[in-house]
């Protein structure tokens, strides 16, 4: 059901979780005890559309929050599409982050 992924490339060795949108609905949403939900967009594309328990900081920005993302939960990373929650998760295991997990094809997938 979840799969765990190795990315090469900018933070080499890094690995995170990889859920569907269906596996976010079905058992994140639902099991929310002991995991942090961050919303990586834009602040506009947030306004937008967004899913409730989420938390907007922005990719660019995120370096610079870290302190707002808590450490002892596992981080559940979306963005539109999973490309810039990819690089969001990569960056969060660089920094320490231990239980990291993107959601894959982000937003265009939710229903």
């Amino acid at each position: 059901m979840i799969k765990e992924r190795t990315r090469l490339g900018w933070f080499f060795g890094s690995k995170f979780s990889k859920i569907s949108t269906s596996e976010l609905k079905d058992y994140y949403l639902k099991n929310r005890k002991d995991k942090f939900f961050l919303d990586v967009r834009t602040q506009s594309e947030f306004r937008t559309q967004s899913i409730s328990n989420f938390t907007n900081v922005p990719l660019q920005s995120l370096q610079s929050h870290l302190n707002k993302i808590p450490r002892d939960k596992e981080v559940v990373v979306i963005c539109q599409s999973g490309m810039r929650s990819s690089m969001a998760c990569r960056l969060l295991k660089k920094a320490g982050y231990e239980r990291v997990t993107n959601v894959s094809g982000g937003m265009n997938h939710w229903r």
